[in-house]
């Protein structure tokens, strides 16, 4: 190994693959071999069996797609709103100075001090689940998308107005296409992080989604359907990772290895 040499495609996936087949060794040596109570972590094959379960008799498959649900919906609004106004602080100085204290603000609000007032004014349903996953999106994104925005390259502009383009015109042949892969990765990577306001926006005052079967499932001490809800929510982050990165490299191959 040395600093910063790339690697092969199949050595990823090999060391990739690598690490989990380790730790899950590592879990079953733990419980199996009596190391760990089942009380406290249950076994891989209890895991699996309480999931199994949970998929064919409690119709868990509808509380996976209820959840997907909101964290896609939430995500959609925050980037709605997020984007544009971030391209638009990077883009005019006047703007950034009048959003961007408010904003530096309210992104290190934590989302989920957010719930009680929520569901006050919105109540149990899907909107509040929606916003709780909004005000944990919208203000990342906006400063990531407003610092990426405002580091463009000077020249381009410089370069942009002499032949001819106006404000508007920069903004829409310079900016946003010079950084429009870095706001995509900016997306990916806060949808990684909606994924933890979801289950937050479920925990209280809801009565579907995985959050929802992980809360009842700790009543119960049932440790094997908190573990396997905990993977299902890794599995999806992971394979809408993996999308997006592979939308990213379709839509900007000159950008993204």
């Amino acid at each position: 190994m040395r600093p910063l040499e790339p690697i092969s495609q199949k050595a990823k996936t090999v060391l990739g693959f690598s690490f989990f087949v380790l730790f899950f060794m590592a879990w079953a040596i733990a419980t199996l071999g009596g190391f760990v109570p089942k009380i406290f972590l249950a076994d891989p094959l209890t895991m699996v069996s309480d999931g199994w379960r949970l998929l064919t008799t409690f119709n868990f498959g509808i509380d996976i797609l209820i959840t997907i649900w909101r964290v896609v919906g939430g995500f959609i609004l925050a980037a709605i709103v997020a984007v544009p106004l971030g391209i638009l602080m990077g883009a005019y100085k006047p703007i950034e100075a009048f959003f961007e204290p408010f904003v530096s603000f309210a992104r290190y609000l934590p989302a989920s001090a957010f719930v009680p007032l929520l569901i006050l004014w919105a109540g149990l349903g899907e909107t509040q689940k929606l916003l709780v996953i909004f005000i944990g999106s919208v203000f990342q994104i906006i400063l990531m998308v407003a610092v990426v925005v405002g580091q463009t390259r000077r020249d381009l502009v410089e370069a942009a107005y002499t032949l001819g383009a106006g404000d508007d015109g920069v903004v829409r042949r310079v900016l946003i296409p010079m950084n429009a892969p870095e706001i995509a990765e900016i997306l990916r990577l806060v949808l990684g992080w909606a994924w933890t306001y979801v289950i937050v926006a479920e925990l209280i005052g809801s009565s579907t989604g995985i959050g929802h079967m992980i809360i009842d499932s700790q009543a119960l001490m049932a440790t094997g359907q908190i573990i396997f809800g905990i993977i299902v929510i890794g599995l999806i982050g992971l394979v809408s990772d993996f999308a997006f990165k592979l939308v990213n490299r379709r839509l900007f191959p000159w950008r993204l290895a």
